[in-house]
């Protein structure tokens, strides 16, 4: 007889609050970084009003992958059953919450806004990192691991895109990636197994959608 396999705890009332309190602050409040936002002390370029639109449309792009992130790591984190994978996770999301700032910011420089279908990725990505969570620590953090991956490689398509001359959002992009990969690197150094490749091609084919309609929505 095969053994049945240990379900996470379900979280307390208090913490389901707390996590509803997250989901309220990432779709409807402005994000705050605790660190100094990269592109600070530079000057804003002078953009057309074709670059202007691209690179608004790439960033808008981001800020809905960070969206993303929050509501992706607060599902796996609520599901994980080791406390230093729970770490792991929410040490992600901080960071993410700082992206997050960073973007909006870059955003409304930009004289755009997030898009409108952030609700529906939010509430998309909370299921996934559920589930991913309820599968066990070892592939929640190979999800993890993955998801950095890709969204590494869709900013580095973002850098190759932008205006060359749009310094600060280059400068953004940047750190993102460097953060990302950071937490991509720790998610395998914790024991993140390689995911099957259906799962990775799934996950390629979800995100071409979720940039195609945030770049326009």
């Amino acid at each position: 007889m095969l053994p049945v396999p240990r379900l996470p705890a379900l979280p307390s009332v208090d913490r389901l609050i707390s996590e509803f309190d997250v989901m309220l602050r990432t779709l409807a409040a402005p994000a705050i970084s605790e660190r100094a936002h990269p592109d600070a002390h530079i000057d804003e370029a002078e953009l057309t009003e074709a670059d202007k639109t691209h690179a608004a449309g790439l960033m808008r792009v981001n800020h809905s992958g960070e969206v993303c992130a929050q509501a992706l790591y607060q599902g796996q984190s609520l599901t994980a059953r080791d406390p230093a994978a729970r770490d792991a996770l929410r040490h992600a999301a901080h960071e993410e919450v700082e992206h997050l700032a960073w973007t909006e910011q870059r955003l409304h420089e930009l004289g755009s806004r997030p898009s409108l279908l952030n609700p529906f990725w939010y509430a998309g990505s909370l299921a996934l990192g559920v589930a991913a969570g309820v599968i066990g620590d070892k592939w929640n953090l190979g999800f993890l691991a993955e998801t950095e991956r890709q969204v590494g490689e869709h900013l580095q398509s973002h850098l190759r895109e932008l205006p060359p001359q749009d310094a600060k959002s280059r400068a953004v992009v940047e750190q993102m990636h460097t953060d990302e990969m950071q937490h991509a690197h720790l998610a395998e150094e914790m024991g993140g197994a390689p995911l099957p490749l259906p799962v990775v091609h799934l996950m390629a084919q979800t995100s071409k959608v979720m940039t195609s309609l945030s770049y326009r929505l």
